[in-house]
């Protein structure tokens, strides 16, 4: 598990469009780290009170701090910034299209600190900078392996080199289901409880099959094939039948492993000739679906049983 360090450079190309961002100063100070992964308004600062100044975070200036700094004398503004800048601030985000003047320009190259416009509101600004910030730093993992969408359970299919993953979610695909990612899937912790998964950029909407190649699943099955990304919800592990000495032929027990801390239910799939592996694992996707609704079958069936033995043994009581 890794956690993402995050730049402003990074931030401004990946959300710069979004937030609509517009660099005004320090092109060459875009390397500067963003700490944690939250903004905040530095009024209080700028008024003289420090003592709880998130400096570690993105800067970003609204009306009340514009219109307050605009309301002292030129020397007392001047102070007020270099007061601002003697802290290790990533950024300074204008929001609502408000200018900086040139003092604050001047202080802020002194200081190596980029300065952005923005037109967007300041708490819209703030709430969608948030979100867009907490999923950049969020703990990533990758894993090697298929995913697939089967009717909304998200399933990894991992094995060794050459066991039939790829034909296996194939044979899935064909069926109506959706690829999300080929040989890596790329994970990102949401909300602390969520994983979910991705493909890479470069390798999206390919497959590769053994002893064909490269396919584009979206132009040779339509793009409903393809899912950007998907919480998972299981891992399935496909195993030479040899290799799996104890199988669990009731399902009493659910298996999990963890991922990012995160327990996803887990099922270990023997492969041999003539097994259906993609309708296995189709089988076990819907069985997960059911348990997330309430209803385990092994659970079922052994209450069943247990409702018969226990009529059973009245009746011979009642017989003796």
């Amino acid at each position: 598990m890794e956690r993402q360090t995050v730049t402003v450079g990074q931030f401004f190309k990946e959300q710069g469009a979004a937030l609509e961002m517009k660099l005004l100063s320090g092109e060459g100070s875009l390397e500067r780290v963003i700490r944690e992964p939250t903004v905040n308004r530095p009024g209080l600062a700028l008024s003289g009170f420090t003592r709880y100044f998130a400096y570690k975070r993105i800067q970003v200036m609204g009306h009340a701090e514009v219109y307050y700094l605009r309301s002292l004398r030129r020397e007392e503004r001047v102070a007020r910034y270099a007061y601002l800048f003697a802290y290790k601030i990533p950024c300074v985000v204008f929001s609502r299209g408000l200018k900086p003047d040139r003092e604050f320009l001047n202080a802020a190259a002194e200081a190596g600190v980029p300065v952005f416009q923005t037109p967007v509101v300041t708490m819209k600004f703030i709430n969608k900078a948030t979100l867009e910030l907490e999923m950049m730093f969020a703990p990533r993992t990758s894993e090697h392996g298929c995913m697939v969408d089967i009717l909304g359970i998200g399933v990894i299919v991992r094995g060794e080199s050459g066991i039939g993953k790829s034909e296996a979610v194939l044979a899935l695909i064909e069926r109506g289901y959706s690829l999300v990612a080929d040989d890596v899937v790329r994970g990102v912790l949401v909300d602390g409880r969520d994983v979910v998964c991705t493909s890479s950029e470069l390798t999206r909407d390919h497959m590769e099959v053994r002893g064909i190649g490269i396919i584009n699943v979206a132009q040779m099955f339509g793009v409903k094939a393809i899912r950007k990304e998907k919480i998972l919800d299981l891992i399935v592990t496909l195993k030479a039948w040899q290799e799996v000495t104890d199988v669990d032929r009731l399902g009493m027990e659910q298996e999990f492993v963890k991922v990012l801390g995160v327990d996803v239910p887990h099922v270990t799939i023997p492969v041999r000739p003539g097994r259906d592996i993609a309708r296995l694992i189709e089988v076990a996707a819907f069985q997960i679906k059911l348990r997330k609704s309430g209803y385990n079958a092994a659970e079922a069936l052994n209450k069943r049983l247990l409702a018969q033995m226990a009529g059973q043994a009245a009746e011979a009581m009642t017989a003796l």
